[in-house]
C-alpha cells in the first residue's frame, strides 16, 4: 500500500478494487477531468513477488532485479554495511538491510521495508515500462513519477563525506544516488518507449537537485525527458543547508521572493515548465508554515498563498485539504502515540536517545518535529462537523486522529460560507476562475519581480499578450505595511483581495496600506 508496491497493477484492498479505479475513471470522463497516477519505481514493497524470489537465494533469477552486497566484516567477523550511506527517512540507520538467510545486504534508502530496485538490469526497466503502459491503456493521462531522479546509482557505491560528524555512523549518500550517472539514459527510454506513444503528461518528484542546467536538461521543451520537476526551493526554506530535512532555520520574505522569482524567470528564459505548489504529502501544512495559522489570521494566511498561487506561471497543484487552509495539528499531540509516519518516529526516536537528559536539548528537537513532521498533511481530510469529520464511518478509527479544528475547519461550512468574506475555499475557486479566464497572464505570461528588497512584502507583475499587466501584492507577515507603488507601475484598479469579497478600496498610487497577511490583485494601466 502507498509507498510499500507489492502489486503494480492493482488496487490495495484497504482501498477498494481495479473496479472501484474503472468506475472513478468513468465519473471523471463525465466531469471532462482526468486521472493521473502515482509511479513508485525506485523501489517496491519487501512483500512484492520480485523481492520474494529475490532475496530467495543468490541463484535466483531475479536476485539481479535488486541491490545485492556482500557485507564487510569487524573485527569479530560481524557483517556490517556495504558502504555509510545512512537511510533517508532516519539518518540514524543504515540504508542497507541485512538478509540473514543469503547473508548479503539490500539497498533500502527509505526504510527496509521498501527495498531499491537495480535499474541497471534492463528486464527491470522492460517490467516498469509495462506498468506504465497498462495504466495508460486503462486511462490514466500521466503520471506523477516519485523520487524518479533516484533510480540511478553509482555503481562504485563509496563511502559518503562524514557530513553529520565524525561521530555518526552513517551520512547522506545523496552525492552518489541524486541524479545517478544513467538517469537521463532512464527517463529518454521511457520517453521514448512509453510516454510519447499516449502523449503523456509526466511530473517528477526530484528531491536534492540544484543544477540549473540539469533541471533545464530534464524539462526543457522538445528534447527533455518530463514535462515537469516538483522544484523543492520552497519547501525546502527552513531546512539548514548540507543538512538533513528535519532541521529547522529562519527564513525571510526576501528569501521566498528570490526563490519564486529564480524559477519563474529560469523556466520562461531557457524553454522550461514550472510546476506551481507549497504544500505536498512529505511537508506541513503550508498556512502554518509560511503564514499565522491562529484562529485570527488562519482564512488570511490561506487565502494569501491562494493569490500567490494562482498568479504563478506553471502547472499548478492543490494538496488535498490546502483548499480549506487546513493546518497543522496541536502541539499537544503526543509523539510516541500521535505521530505515524516513520521519519517523525526515527527522528524522535534518535532525539530520545540523544538528548533524553538534556531537557532544554530535548524541547527544541520536539519543537523541529512538531513544524516539520510530514504527519500534519496526512490526517484524515475534513469533509464535515460530523464523526470522523465525514471522512469515515462513525465508531470506525481511522489511522491516525482527526485534526481538533475539523468542527470549524471543514468542506461543508467552507462550500456555503455566506458570511463578509469569502471562506478558503470559495477564494481558491475564485482565483483558479481568474487564472483560467486569463491563462495568457497568469499561466502562460511574463513575470517581473518588484521590490525585492521589502522586509514585509513580495510583490510582483504578470505580463501577458498585448502587454497586459496584472499587479501581485503579498503581505508575508503579521504587521501592517505600507507599500510604496514603484513610480512605473501604474494600477487602473484593485479587482480582488483576501479582506473582502469585492474590489478592495486601496490606493492607486504612492503608498499602499495593508493588514497582516492581506492580499491584492490590481489591474494595471498598459
Amino acid at each position: 500500500m502507498g509507498y510499500d508496491i507489492s502489486d503494480y497493477k492493482a488496487i490495495d484492498p484497504i482501498y477498494g478494487t481495479n473496479e472501484d479505479l474503472d468506475h472513478l475513471q468513468s465519473e471523471l470522463k463525465k466531469r471532462s477531468m482526468k486521472l493521473m497516477m502515482d509511479l513508485v519505481v525506485n523501489h517496491t514493497s519487501k512483500q512484492h513477488a520480485w523481492f520474494v524470489e529475490s532475496r530467495s537465494s543468490r541463484t535466483n533469477p531475479k536476485r539481479s532485479w535488486y541491490i545485492w552486497k556482500e557485507p564487510k566484516r569487524d573485527e569479530s567477523g560481524k557483517p556490517q554495511p556495504p558502504n555509510n550511506w545512512s537511510q533517508i527517512l532516519g539518518e540514524a540507520n543504515s540504508a542497507w538491510t541485512y538478509d540473514e538467510e543469503t547473508d548479503q545486504y539490500y539497498l533500502s534508502l527509505f526504510t527496509p521495508e521498501q527495498p531499491d530496485l537495480n535499474w541497471e538490469n534492463p528486464d527491470v526497466r522492460a517490467a516498469v515500462h509495462d506498468v506504465m503502459i497498462y495504466w495508460l491503456d486503462k486511462g490514466a493521462c500521466g503520471y506523477r513519477m516519485d523520487v524518479i531522479n533516484l533510480i540511478s546509482k553509482d555503481q562504485r557505491f563509496p563511502d559518503a563525506e562524514p557530513v553529520l560528524g565524525p561521530d555518526k555512523k552513517y551520512h547522506p549518500g545523496g552525492k552518489y544516488f541524486i541524479n545517478g550517472p544513467r538517469m537521463h539514459e532512464y527517463l529518454q527510454e521511457i520517453k521514448q518507449k512509453v510516454l510519447k506513444r499516449y502523449g503523456a503528461i509526466t511530473v517528477g518528484e526530484m528531491p536534492g537537485v540544484q543544477d540549473v542546467d540539469e533541471i533545464i536538461r530534464t524539462v526543457k521543451s522538445g528534447t527533455g525527458e518530463l514535462n515537469m520537476i516538483f522544484i523543492f526551493d520552497i519547501v525546502d526554506i527552513d531546512n539548514v543547508p548540507g543538512k538533513v530535512r528535519m532541521t529547522l532555520q529562519d527564513w525571510s520574505v526576501k528569501d521566498l521572493g528570490r526563490i519564486v522569482s529564480k524559477w519563474q524567470r529560469v523556466m520562461r528564459e531557457r524553454d522550461g515548465w514550472n510546476s506551481v505548489f507549497c504544500e505536498n504529502h512529505d511537508n506541513p501544512r503550508s498556512v502554518s508554515r509560511y503564514t499565522d495559522d491562529s484562529d485570527k489570521y488562519r482564512t488570511y494566511g490561506a487565502t494569501l498563498l491562494a493569490l500567490m498561487e494562482t498568479t504563478l506561471a506553471g502547472t499548478l497543484y492543490v494538496y488535498q485539504g490546502e483548499e480549506l487552509g487546513m493546518r497543522n495539528f496541536p502541539e499537544s499531540w503526543d509523539p510516541l502515540k500521535d505521530y505515524k509516519d516513520v521519519e517523525a518516529i526515527n527522528f524522535w526516536k534518535k532525539s530520545l536517545d540523544l538528548y533524553g537528559d538534556d531537557p532544554e536539548e530535548l524541547a527544541r528537537q520536539r519543537k523541529v518535529l512538531e513544524r516539520k513532521a510530514r504527519d500534519h498533511a496526512r490526517t484524515p481530510m475534513q469533509w464535515n462537523a460530523g464523526p470522523n469529520a465525514g471522512f469515515t464511518d462513525e465508531g470506525v478509527k481511522p489511522w491516525m486522529r482527526v485534526n481538533d479544528d475539523y468542527l470549524e475547519v471543514n468542506a461543508e461550512k467552507q462550500v456555503s460560507d455566506d458570511s463578509e468574506r469569502l471562506s478558503v475555499w470559495q477564494f481558491w475557486q475564485r482565483g483558479l476562475a481568474n487564472r483560467k479566464m486569463h491563462m495568457d497572464v497568469f499561466i502562460y505570461g511574463e513575470f517581473k519581480a518588484v521590490g525585492l528588497e521589502s522586509e514585509q512584502v513580495f510583490a510582483y507583475l504578470r505580463i501577458g499578450r498585448e502587454g497586459r499587466k496584472w499587479l501581485v501584492v503579498l503581505n508575508f507577515s503579521g504587521e501592517e505595511a505600507a507599500w510604496e507603488l514603484p513610480g512605473d507601475v501604474k494600477v487602473e484598479g484593485w479587482m480582488a483581495g483576501n479582506y473582502t469579497k469585492g474590489k478592495p478600496d486601496k490606493s492607486l498610487k504612492d503608498s499602499v496600506a495593508l493588514q497582516p497577511w492581506e492580499g491584492l490583485l490590481g489591474k494595471c494601466v498598459g
